[in-house]
C-alpha cells in the first residue's frame, strides 16, 4: 500500500460544467474515467473538490472508490444558482491545499486526458522547470464545439512549443509542489491561472510546454445561447480579475468595442500563420466564433463599466 510520502502525483479536477447549467457528473464522469485508464500511471491520487450537495457525486463516489471526493462547505464566492464561475478558482485552490503528491497536475471536468497524460507529466518534471502545460485538443464534432473551442484553447492545439509566451492553462497544467509552496500566499484563497503562473516567473522559475501532455476538450449539452451566456460571464470574470481603476479602467471601457475585431484577428493569426491545423475547421466555425466573441467582450466590457460591484451577485 502506498502512503503519502510515495505519492508522485496529485491530479486536482475542478469542475467548471456549472457556469451556467445545474451542476452534474456529465462531463465528470468521463474525465475520471480517463484517468482511470492511464498508460504506466505513476504512484498517484486524483482529487475533485466540489461544492455542498452536489448532484449524483454519491454514486460517482462508490464507481470510483480510489477518487478522493472533497466536499468544501465554506465556499466564499459560491452563490448556488447558474451564472458564475469565481467558485471555481475557489475549489482550485482547495484541492491543490489537500494534495500530497510532489507534482500538482490540473485539469477541469470537461476535458479527458490522454492515456499517456500522467506518464507525459511525469517525464517533464525530470527536468528543473517549476511548471509544465501540454496541449489542449478539441474533441467535439459539431462547429460550435469547435468555436468554442478557437476562442478558449486554440493558442494551445499542437504543436505547442517549449517556449511559448502564454503560460499554462488550468486546463491542462502540471507544478511541483515545492513551487507552489513557495508562493503559496498568491493561490491558497483561489488559484487563478495567469496570477500563479506570473508569480512563479517573478520569482526566477520557469514554466515550459509539452507537446506530449495532451487533454481533450468535449463539451456536451452545447447550444448557441449557452455557449454565448457562458462567454459573456468568462468575459465579465476576466474584466474583474484584471482590477482596473481610474482611467485605464475608462480606457478599457472605451476601446472594448474594437476587442472582437481584436480577438477574431488574434485567433486566425495564430490558427493560420502559427498552427497551420484545422484551417478549414477554422474558416467554418467563423461566424460562431465571431458571435461568441462578442458575447465575451460584451462581459468584459460590462466588468470595466460596472466594476467589481457584478462580483458580488
Amino acid at each position: 500500500m502506498s502512503t503519502d510520502s510515495d505519492l508522485v502525483l496529485s491530479v486536482v479536477v475542478t469542475i467548471a460544467s456549472d457556469t451556467i447549467h445545474k451542476p452534474s457528473v456529465d462531463h465528470l464522469r468521463p474525465c475520471l474515467e480517463a484517468l482511470m485508464r492511464q498508460d504506466n500511471p505513476p504512484v498517484m491520487e486524483v482529487i475533485v473538490p466540489h461544492q455542498p450537495d452536489f448532484p449524483a457525486i454519491e454514486p460517482l463516489k462508490a464507481e470510483f472508490p480510489t477518487v478522493r471526493f472533497l466536499e468544501i462547505s465554506d465556499l466564499k464566492r459560491y452563490t448556488g444558482r447558474p451564472g458564475s464561475r469565481e467558485h471555481h478558482n475557489e475549489l482550485r485552490a482547495r484541492g491543490v491545499a489537500a494534495a500530497q503528491g510532489k507534482i500538482i497536475a490540473l485539469t477541469e471536468d470537461h476535458a479527458t486526458a490522454d492515456p499517456a497524460w500522467c506518464a507525459s507529466i511525469v517525464e517533464a518534471h525530470h527536468q528543473k522547470f517549476a511548471a509544465v502545460g501540454g496541449a489542449i485538443e478539441n474533441a467535439g464534432s459539431s462547429l460550435l464545439s469547435w468555436a468554442v473551442y478557437f476562442r478558449e484553447f486554440g493558442q494551445y492545439q499542437n504543436p505547442v512549443r517549449e517556449n511559448e509566451l502564454f503560460g499554462p492553462s488550468d486546463v491542462n497544467a502540471s507544478y511541483k509542489q515545492s513551487g507552489l509552496a513557495s508562493i503559496r500566499d498568491v493561490w491558497y484563497k483561489t488559484f487563478e491561472e495567469r496570477t500563479v503562473n506570473w508569480a512563479l516567473r517573478a520569482s526566477g522559475r520557469r514554466a515550459i510546454f509539452s507537446p506530449r501532455m495532451i487533454v481533450y476538450q468535449k463539451r456536451q449539452n452545447l447550444h448557441l445561447g449557452s455557449a454565448m451566456r457562458e462567454r459573456w460571464i468568462w468575459g465579465r470574470s476576466y474584466g474583474i480579475w484584471r482590477h482596473l481603476t481610474g482611467f485605464t479602467r475608462f480606457r478599457w471601457l472605451i476601446i472594448s468595442p474594437i476587442l472582437p475585431f481584436v480577438l477574431v484577428l488574434r485567433a486566425t493569426a495564430i490558427t493560420l500563420l502559427v498552427k497551420r491545423r484545422n484551417v478549414g475547421i477554422f474558416l467554418k466555425a467563423l461566424p460562431l466564433f465571431i458571435l461568441i466573441s462578442l458575447a465575451w467582450c460584451g462581459g468584459e466590457m460590462s466588468a470595466y463599466l460596472i466594476g467589481s460591484r457584478i462580483d458580488r451577485k
